[in-house]
């Protein structure tokens, strides 16, 4: 196994490495380009000559990392979900590929990643109104990660540069919530509207927006005050889907006297509202739908609400932030943790406990007193 080094200019070197052709086990020669040092120029020769030896040499391609992402978009678009495809295909075009897409995959170096992440968070905009937020490049990393595991797998390159890059400090978001009665004026601003239901499904039964939008009458047993949560509503490139719930689970979720009352008034109002187009509802209609009753866009759902609550005198929360305000309100009333992993849907109670520990009274205190009058009443004497 041999390699030598040639220089081309002041600084810039060609290394020439003979490699065998594993099929017909005659030598070809692999050039590569160097900057530096002439001993910065052998010490590098050496080590991919090493490499060689030990079979962990990959050889160098002209395949820029825009090209390469396209490719192994299209490789994982069967191994995930379609919105996940669509959040990786987002990030890969619009965020990575503006910064390092035109770099090939041989020459794609740690520090090259990192001035990208640093841009990126200085100037990483499309509208060129200063940088991208530290989840969103936190979010870059990951998938350029898991793109370049993938080139390392088809020996495209001999190692992930991404791996060792530094992820942004990511400071947890506070959730906005509502209290009791900044509910109750919520729901009394919205009843004239037509996201009073999706809206009292979300605060008092803590439903996703997935859910609410994907929720039939069939799924409603108003009889025994209960909701059977079996699947969600997706929307991608502006087509939804239907499909199973975000932990894979289903549930029930029982309702309160209010929620029954209000939901058997707004089947009423909402099987006139049918009548009048000469439609007739029936159990398999959705309980949030268009006046015609199809099926209702989640994205629209949201631009509704953010539309209708930039007119009321409340705090600005999102809409997922209403099944926020649902679970610290149980927690907060001193609802076991248990029952509100049920009802929200959480796959595990840690999830409920990591996410609302914070809001459960006394619990640190609880725990001491519970702890210490054990202790006490173990010594204390016959």
């Amino acid at each position: 196994m041999k390699g030598h080094i040639r220089e081309r200019s002041p600084g810039r070197w060609a290394i020439i490495l003979d490699v065998p052709d594993p099929e017909t086990g005659k030598r070809r020669r692999k050039w590569h380009s160097f900057a530096g040092t002439k001993r910065q120029a052998q010490e590098e020769c050496a080590r991919l000559v090493s490499l060689i030896r030990h079979g962990g040499y990959t050889e160098p391609t002209k395949t820029t990392l825009a090209s390469y992402l396209d490719r192994w978009l299209d490789h994982v678009k069967t191994g995930v979900s379609p919105k996940t495809h669509e959040r990786y295909a987002e990030i890969a075009r619009k965020n990575i590929v503006p910064l390092l897409g035109d770099v090939t995959l041989s020459k794609l170096k740690t520090e090259r990643i990192d001035a990208a992440w640093t841009k990126a968070l200085e100037s990483g905009r499309r509208d060129g109104k200063g940088g991208l937020s530290p989840r969103t490049v936190h979010h870059m990393r990951r998938v350029l990660i898991k793109a370049l595991n993938q080139a390392v797998t088809w020996e495209m390159v001999a190692k992930n540069p991404a791996t060792a890059s530094k992820p942004p400090k990511v400071e947890r978001k506070q959730m906005g919530a509502y209290g009791a009665t900044t509910t109750a004026e919520l729901l009394e601003a919205v009843r004239p509207t037509r996201i009073f239901v999706p809206v009292l499904l979300a605060v008092l039964c803590g439903l996703r927006r997935g859910e609410i939008v994907a929720l039939r009458w069939r799924n409603i047993d108003l009889e025994r005050r209960t909701i059977a949560v079996v699947e969600t509503a997706e929307q991608i490139n502006g087509v939804v889907r239907l499909k199973e719930t975000k932990s894979g689970l289903a549930r029930v979720v029982s309702l309160s006297s209010t929620v029954v009352e209000e939901l058997r008034a707004h089947r009423v109002r909402q099987a006139e509202e049918q009548l009048r187009l000469g439609l007739r509802l029936d159990d398999d209609a959705f309980v949030y739908a268009q006046v015609d009753g199809r099926l209702v866009q989640p994205r629209s759902l949201t631009h509704e609400w953010s539309r209708i609550t930039a007119k009321l005198a409340l705090t600005r929360i999102r809409f997922h932030d209403l099944r926020h305000s649902h679970a610290t309100q149980m927690l907060a009333a001193g609802v076991h943790p248990k029952i509100a992993q049920e009802r929200l849907g959480h796959s595990t109670i840690a999830i409920t406990l990591d996410l609302y520990s914070h809001v459960m009274p006394g619990m640190q205190e609880d725990a001491a007193e519970q702890v210490d009058a054990a202790i006490r009443r173990a010594v204390k004497p016959a």
